[in-house]
């Protein structure tokens, strides 16, 4: 660790060198610099370096390397993994947050900062689209690199599927650029290997043509949600790859698409989303058409409108994680159903089941992505407020996963879960791809200087 002056003299020329801001304990706006979205953690970084560009970016790696600091990425979401950042330095990007869609080349490139929110709003003009989040408040670089699942992913792919080149700078506080000409072996680990090897200060995407969008957003009474799920896997088994959606249970649904009997309460729902006509969309959703329920939307909405339909506000206390299932049989979905009575009512709880298949199954399975040949993947996601419901609501996330673990077949997607473990990053991430990667980070990052995340050691 540095002497007390060297580190003063080095903080005082970061404030004077970076366009953007500098914050330190004791600064105005350190605490709401260092607030991040789950309520739950509480940390105090040494030093807050908020990036105006990637000279900044640069910069800030290089104070923190002369100071032998590790350090912590933060984008512009709210990933549980990579929260224990005290006395380390935070480089955060959310002011990094531009997008340049390139409609001829069907191309995008974003910003190390930016949300899906960002993203959809570039590329809505153009009637151009790639695999986003289910929320609008996801990062987009924390999503990208942990692979990337999300309601258009069985239509285009993973996010990782339609990834053209990263920017990146490295631990030695060096600009790279990775492609599959340039840094391939780089390229590759950032197909899932998350924020390990450096910073990422942009990405270019593939885009595909989306002129048309539609849902169908059912609601039933909690009871029907075997005959509902059932229903649901059917209709996802015999459809095209332009359906995705979720069955779910949600605790207090969004109040402007319900019945004010159902505010506050435990119901069931489905909500299937599709590349193309609300007509064709109804004639797919028929047999849960058919189920009685209690509320129903349905029609053609802007993809960027259903991105923000499950958006939820910072500052709640939040916990979440994820089970990817080899299989979906009718005593697995007995078990997904039965979880949901643990479920913190009132509440923004969401139990989500969703569909793989189409273009994730077809995708390049030579990147570190494992859960991609996965049937479905259940998603518990709890907030809550109050403290004291702390435990209930963990139990009921690790319930869930515990119950389904016989169909599970080990490896997720890791930007659906927290700090879980090493061994859940290397089931997530596959053992022979885990070796490779770790050699990767030994070339990039041999120190572990970034290991706010589900970290990869070098070998």
């Amino acid at each position: 660790m540095a002497s007390r002056s060297k580190a003063g003299a080095a903080l005082a020329a970061l404030r004077e060198d970076l366009a953007g801001e500098v914050f330190a304990p004791g600064d105005p706006g350190y605490d709401e610099a260092r607030a991040v979205f789950d309520a739950r953690t509480d940390r105090r970084p040494a030093v807050i370096a908020r990036c105006a560009h990637p000279a900044d970016v640069v910069r800030a790696v290089r104070f923190a390397r002369d100071l032998d600091l590790h350090i912590a990425v933060r984008g512009g979401g709210h990933g549980l993994a990579g929260a224990r950042v005290d006395g380390a330095l935070v480089v955060d990007l959310r002011r990094m947050c531009a997008v340049s869609v390139d409609p001829a080349a069907e191309a995008v490139r974003i910003e190390g900062g930016a949300t899906i929110a960002h993203l959809d709003r570039a590329t809505r003009p153009y009637a151009l689209a790639t695999t986003g989040a289910r929320v609008s408040t996801t990062g987009v670089g924390g999503f990208v690199l942990g692979g990337g699942t999300g309601w258009l992913d069985r239509a285009f792919g993973l996010a990782v599927d339609n990834l053209l080149g990263v920017e990146l700078v490295t631990a030695d506080a060096e600009r790279v650029h990775a492609s599959l000409d340039e840094n391939p072996e780089l390229f590759w680990a950032l197909h899932g290997g998350g924020g390990n090897f450096g910073v990422a200060t942009a990405f270019t995407l593939l885009l595909h043509e989306l002129p048309e969008f539609s849902v169908v957003l059912l609601l039933y009474l909690p009871e029907s949600g075997p005959a509902v799920v059932r229903t649901f896997r059917e209709v996802v088994g015999g459809a095209p790859d332009e359906l995705g959606g979720a069955a779910l249970y949600l605790t207090g649904p969004p109040a402007r698409f319900v019945p004010d009997t159902l505010v506050g309460r435990l119901t069931c729902g489905v909500l299937l989303t599709y590349a193309g006509t609300a007509d064709a969309l109804r004639g797919l959703a028929g047999p849960l058409l058919a189920l009685p329920h209690e509320a129903e939307l349905s029609g053609d909405l802007p993809y960027a409108d259903v991105q923000r339909m499950l958006d939820d506000p910072p500052g709640l206390r939040g916990h979440w994680s994820a089970e990817s299932l080899t299989a979906l049989p009718d005593e697995a979905v007995d078990v997904f159903c039965a979880r949901a009575d643990g479920m913190p009512v009132p509440g923004r709880a969401r139990q989500l089941l969703f569909p793989q298949g189409g273009a994730v199954a077809a995708g390049p399975h030579e990147y570190p992505v494992p859960y991609r040949d996965a049937a479905f993947t259940a998603h518990p996601f709890a907030l809550w407020a109050d403290p004291a419901d702390d435990e209930r609501a963990i139990g009921w996330v690790r319930g869930l996963g515990a119950g389904l673990r016989p169909w599970s077949g080990g490896a997720v997607c890791l930007g659906l879960v927290g700090d879980e473990g090493p061994e859940r990053v290397r089931a997530g991430l596959g053992a022979g791809n885990t070796l490779r990667l770790e050699k990767v980070k030994r070339r990039y990052d041999p120190d572990n200087v970034f290991r706010f995340n589900h970290n990869i050691r070098p070998v």
